[in-house]
């Protein structure tokens, strides 16, 4: 029998929630009011959970800006670092990702994996990327000018380096241009099989639970069954699809999609073990309202 100051310690260690790392959307920032709101509501969920909120630049404007403009794949390294230089992540965390922060902290999982995440669970996020840019509210400026960029040039160097919401279009009537200019999506869905990188499969299949949350009217992620890893259907010029229709949408569903079937990312792993699990949330993008309590009492701390 252990000493029972043996004891108490493994009854602390046992108690303690197992820290949780949170990734903003598009617009926001890792120091905005509404993220420490939710930070502190999930410790209310679990009491003495450590949570961490990435950031680009500490800087809330700077923060801000830099979900619209800056490199993908460089934020994400930067990323690793951060998270690796905080000692209570060292043994692994639990993570949230907002929108586009949940396909950015899939890439984390795929590429570095280092402190290691148990669960992922992503709110609407565009694992399939997007095939129109989002509308932008009368006085935001910052996304009005990001998207007049994006539009008018998406698959241009310059764009596919320096426009954040450029490197996850995937416009499925100019796949080859996407194929040919894009170093960010086509990189995480292994889309190109010459650089298709095996860590990245076995690193995602390494999760314990992905959960994958689609918001029912989601007008701002287009497809919103990008959040469920779907995708449009590629039409040819004559107007007919190439690919078996899933409903009247003309989407192409997880399961019937070749990163699936042909397992590029460890996904069909994760879904055949049962743990992928698909999740709805009433209203429109980003309108959590009640959803994430239970799914953050279930696959969090």
């Amino acid at each position: 029998m252990l000493p029972f100051g043996l004891l108490l310690l493994a009854s602390l260690v046992c108690a303690t929630p197992r820290p949780l790392v949170l990734w903003h959307g598009l617009g926001d920032s890792a120091n905005a009011p509404g993220m420490k709101q939710f930070a502190e509501e999930i410790k209310q969920v679990h009491q003495g959970i450590f949570v961490h909120s990435i950031y680009i630049e500490e800087d809330l404007d700077k923060d801000r800006r830099a979900g619209f403009y800056g490199n993908v794949n460089e934020q994400i390294e930067l990323v690793s670092e951060q998270l690796a230089a905080i000692p209570q992540l060292e043994s692994g965390f639990d993570a949230i990702g907002f929108s586009q922060g949940g396909q950015f902290l899939r890439a984390y999982v795929e590429r570095f994996n280092s402190p290691p995440v148990h669960n992922l669970i992503t709110f609407g996020s565009q694992h399939f990327g997007i095939s129109d840019i989002p509308t932008c509210g009368p006085r935001d400026f910052l996304c009005q000018i990001a998207r007049r960029a994006v539009k008018s040039g998406v698959y241009s160097s310059w764009a596919q380096s320096n426009l954040v919401t450029a490197q996850y279009f995937r416009d499925p009537a100019n796949l080859e241009e996407y194929y040919a200019s894009n170093t960010f999506l086509t990189s995480i869905n292994n889309e190109i099989a010459e650089t298709r990188n095996e860590t990245y499969a076995r690193n995602f299949a390494s999760l314990n639970k992905l959960v994958l949350v689609i918001f029912t009217k989601d007008k701002t992620v287009v497809p919103k069954e990008s959040s469920w890893f779907a995708s449009e259907v590629v039409v040819d010029d004559s107007g007919l699809s190439q690919q078996v229709l899933s409903d009247e949408r003309a989407i192409i569903p997880m399961r019937q999609q070749p990163l699936y079937v042909e397992d590029w990312i460890g996904l069909r792993q994760l879904d055949e073990r049962g743990d992928v699990i698909f999740v709805e949330c009433d209203g429109e993008h980003m309108e959590i309202g009640p959803c994430w309590e239970e799914l953050v009492r279930n696959y969090a701390g």
